[in-house]
């Protein structure tokens, strides 16, 4: 059967419009409904149970994970190394943790280290398989590891809602190659290429949210600074990720003007996705702490905080989590649990906003 030009033209205009209106409506619809994020890094958890440690809440033994989904979490972050020696955040670890968070109903944000071990705001190290790469072949290396393992999380059943591309990356990923601000070229393209790897591991599942992650949350200036540049790269992302602890970053009034020059500058989210304070004597030994380091004051940081993010007038506040609240040895000061095993105070901060209406069989929603 043969066609006119015209009607093989109109044809051809509907098949394109229907197949780029049902990839944007596919896209608007990836994206997570995240009302406000209550959430916790839980990357050590599975360890620590692994090694017999029991976690309490009012003296009774549970899981870690169900504790928290008791208190009203309902985001969990993991890390993931490339090739770990000594930490426990390999792939399969990785997975079968998510796995477990699942079952409580917990959705999922997947941070990328792009290294062996730490990345943080002083050190990016390049991971043992990637050194000496040049920037086209790292990239590449970035793409194809990206997808690769998101492929290995969308097949385990645990595909993230979230995906955050590199850990603090205020001063780059992927040292020297990517070291900022001397390379803000190089980092721009290792960080499309892990957010294509991200769409490219995913296949038809949703898209995850994609994050950026900045450390300095009580930086105002160069926070903004920062999110200018990425942005003049044209590099699509929807998230901002903040951390914030105090003793290195400044205080609450310097934390809220940040986060109101964000909201008033960038059209996208803000999470605060690190912040922690210690139960006991730590960071603020030899000067005056904003809080005293007792559970008590744990407490009080952590309602404070918070408050000051609801304190924001703007839908783009997303949401908090706490960094390593099951954290075992040196930093264990920092958790929710004492050093018995048993659940602090700070463990019931979101209670009041969390839980409310029973279902039929007498238990919170």
């Amino acid at each position: 059967m043969k066609l006119k030009h015209g009607m093989l033209s109109m044809i051809l205009f509907l098949l394109i419009v229907e197949t780029g209106f049902s990839q944007e409506t596919r896209d608007i619809k990836q994206q997570v409904d995240i009302t406000y994020a209550i959430g916790a890094d839980f990357s050590f958890l599975k360890q620590a149970e692994e090694q017999g440690v029991e976690f309490m809440d009012d003296g009774v033994v549970k899981p870690g994970l169900e504790i928290f989904s008791d208190h009203g979490y309902n985001w969990i972050r993991l890390r993931l190394f490339h090739t770990p020696d000594e930490l426990p955040n390999d792939l399969e670890y990785t997975i079968e943790l998510a796995q477990e968070a699942k079952e409580y109903g917990f959705k999922f944000l997947l941070d990328y280290h792009y290294a062996d071990s730490w990345a943080d705001p002083g050190k990016q190290p390049i991971p043992a398989a990637w050194e000496g790469l040049s920037v086209d072949v790292l990239a590449d290396s970035v793409y194809e590891y990206t997808k690769n393992t998101i492929t290995a999380f969308r097949e385990a059943g645990v595909m993230p809602e979230m995906v955050q591309i590199g850990n603090e990356t205020r001063n780059g990923m992927l040292w020297p190659t990517g070291k900022l601000p001397e390379n803000w070229d190089n980092y721009a393209k290792l960080t499309k290429a892990g957010i294509d790897g991200v769409d490219a591991g995913r296949a038809q599942e949703a898209r995850p949210i994609i994050m950026i992650h900045y450390d300095q949350g009580a930086d105002k200036v160069g926070a903004r600074e920062f999110y200018e540049t990425f942005e003049s790269y044209n590099i699509p992302y929807d998230m901002i990720g903040l951390s914030y602890y105090p003793w290195w970053h400044g205080n609450l009034l310097e934390f809220r003007a940040n986060l109101l020059s964000l909201d008033r500058h960038f059209d996208k989210d803000i999470m605060l996705v690190e912040t922690a304070y210690n139960w006991r004597p730590s960071e603020y030994e030899n000067a005056r702490p904003p809080y005293p380091e007792t559970p008590e004051g744990q407490v009080e940081f952590l309602e404070s905080v918070n408050e000051t993010m609801l304190s924001i007038n703007s839908e783009k506040i997303k949401g908090i989590m706490w960094w390593e609240p099951a954290v075992m040895g040196g930093l264990r000061s920092r958790g929710f649990f004492d050093d018995d095993g048993n659940a602090l105070p700070v463990i019931n901060v979101f209670d009041k906003y969390r839980l409310g209406r029973l279902d039929n069989e007498g238990m919170p929603d």
